[in-house]
């Protein structure tokens, strides 16, 4: 899936800087909630961190608690935050992306780019995979064809919808044609688009690759060692890496599945596990004050929405969806659901995605919009208008942290409050998965809690993706407008032309409201005090963090 709540300054690259956020709202949501007494919620501030101290030694090991067991490492199936933060230390991709999200050569040396529809990638010689063969042009067209299968059916296929062919064209050289213009192929290969892996190993594997038997067989600075099913992976440190700046610190790291978000909690708070990405939001002002380690926020390129999956009723009448925007308590919602570390929106990205884009579409994309202020008496009258006054949606949601019990109950309380009703129903971690990726499992469903980052430094991905009869485009919306400006985004290869086209489709979004914004936050981060050296960055996702973790 691929989706920063303070604005990185474009000139610079990334700033970082302490934001404060107001507490306002927190008396609607949870007033909507349960009847109680309102809670005043304080200011919060937080500061972005780009990158730690470095190690002073290495380690034996390390642990690293995570939310859930990944679905697999099979990088066509790595859609979710579980999944690409442990594949993101084993595999990796032609492009390597960042922690300051910018993007550079990884197994690819160098690519050229030829003609508009060609992309020619030189392959980087010396590279072993964790069996000790040799990294080959074949392995990468094994590797890429793989999204075209449709037996295979990978989550990243939209990278690939316009590739016409993938050859090796030299030795070391692979050519991938396109049958048009496409700008974000290669911005795409820096995530696990991009992913290469053994061909003999996808052969031998068979329907086995990525799952806990199987495994992966890739070239990251740490090797696929032990997956127990229900419990933990265990990666273990290659030896043969080819890139000195980062090879693994540690001999060992150990994901554990830490389901409970208290448990989770406990265990850092404890030095049970020594760090963890997305800590729960309850438990950040807890963390802030441990003294087992350090509570840190760092880029992010997510924005927070709630998804319309269903277009055929109340809320495909484009009042009702502004009708209901306007009634959240998106400030209240902020407040409760992430404690305050967070600032509101009414767009669908993040400034951070933004580089390269002109003066001219920055101020469009962020400053010509419509805003949605919370105004319930406007939104009243919005769904009068639309003659939907009584009807009903339902809300699906999940227990997977607190957080997504707030967004639940403030979209029922806004709701009623405009006239409406919402179901909300709870499905399992695992169902509320496949929402995104099962179109059976959108079945009657309205609305749905994303938090939806991105995976190339480009705010276009972001639109591509709503565009008519795009696999993530959860509701089939669909504007022939908006698909004319994103088409023609992707033909111009120039960053700062192709903002302003980006700008157009952001302004168009934000008008339609296809999915509804609530709000950015930064990405959060607890490292433990016997270690250090991890930038914190939504790269977690895709760049080898754990390599950089050695002893404080």
């Amino acid at each position: 899936m691929s989706p920063s709540p303070v604005m990185p300054a474009r000139s610079t690259g990334r700033r970082v800087a302490s934001l404060v956020a107001a507490g306002l709202g927190a008396a609607l949501v949870l007033t909507g909630c349960s009847g109680a007494e309102p809670e005043k919620a304080q200011p919060a501030e937080w500061e972005l961190t780009a990158q730690t101290d470095a190690p002073s030694g290495d380690l034996d090991s390390f642990t690293w608690a995570n939310y859930a067991e990944p679905y697999s490492l099979d990088y066509a199936y790595a859609f979710d935050y579980a999944d690409n933060m442990v594949l993101a230390n084993v595999c990796e991709s032609l492009m390597r992306l960042n922690p300051d999200w910018t993007l550079s050569p990884g197994l690819a040396e160098s690519f050229a780019h030829p003609t508009p529809e060609t992309w020619v990638y030189e392959i980087r010689s010396g590279v072993t995979f964790h069996d000790g063969t040799p990294l080959t042009a074949a392995d990468v067209v094994a590797s890429m064809s793989r999204h075209l299968d449709p037996a295979v059916g990978s989550s990243w296929y939209s990278n690939y919808q316009n590739v016409a062919s993938i050859e090796q064209t030299g030795d070391m050289q692979v050519t991938v044609t396109m049958t048009g213009p496409d700008s974000q192929f290669n911005l795409g290969m820096g995530g696990s688009a991009g992913v290469i892996e053994s061909a003999a190993t996808l052969a031998e594997k068979g329907a086995d690759y990525g799952n806990s038997t199987g495994g992966v067989n890739c070239t990251g600075p740490f090797s696929f060692g032990e997956w127990q099913s229900g419990e933990s992976i265990t990666l273990e440190r290659y030896d043969g890496y080819w890139d000195p700046e980062l090879t693994a610190r540690s001999a060992e790291v150990k994901f554990i599945f830490m389901n409970d978000a208290n448990a989770r909690t406990n265990a850092l708070k404890s030095g049970e596990v020594d760090g963890g990405w997305m800590i729960p939001a309850d438990a950040v002002p807890q963390l802030l004050d441990s003294d087992q380690g350090d509570m840190l926020f760092g880029l992010n390129t997510a924005v927070n929405n709630l998804i319309i999956s269903d277009l055929e009723g109340p809320l495909g009448d484009v009042r009702v969806r502004q009708a209901l925007l306007m009634a959240l308590d998106r400030q209240g919602i902020v407040d409760a659901a992430v404690k305050g570390y967070g600032n509101t929106t009414d767009v669908l990205t993040t400034e951070s995605v933004w580089d390269g884009a002109s003066d001219a579409a920055i101020a469009s994309a962020f400053g010509d919009i419509e805003e949605y202020p919370y105004d319930l008496e406007a939104a009243k009258k919005l769904v009068e208008e639309a003659g939907v006054a009584g009807e009903e949606l339902t809300y699906v949601t999940a227990p997977i942290s607190s957080d997504f019990n707030v967004y639940a109950q403030a979209t029922a309380a806004a709701a009623e409050a405009i006239g409406l009703k919402v179901n909300i129903e709870t499905v399992t971690p695992n169902a509320y998965t496949a929402l995104f990726s099962d179109p059976t499992a959108r079945e009657g469903v309205d609305l749905f809690y994303t938090s939806w980052y991105l995976s190339s430094p480009d705010p276009l991905e972001m639109y591509s993706v709503l565009r008519t009869g795009e696999f993530s485009n959860y509701g089939e919306w669909s504007n022939p407008e908006f698909d004319a400006v994103v088409n023609e985004a992707l033909t111009i290869e120039d960053p700062a032309a192709r903002s302003e086209k980006t700008a157009e489709a952001q302004q168009i979004a934000n008008e339609e409201l296809p999915w509804l914004p609530m709000f950015e936050a930064p990405v959060t981060l607890f490292m433990g005090e016997r270690i250090t050296g991890v930038a914190p960055s939504i790269a977690f996702l895709y760049y080898p963090w754990a390599a950089t973790i050695g002893a404080r």
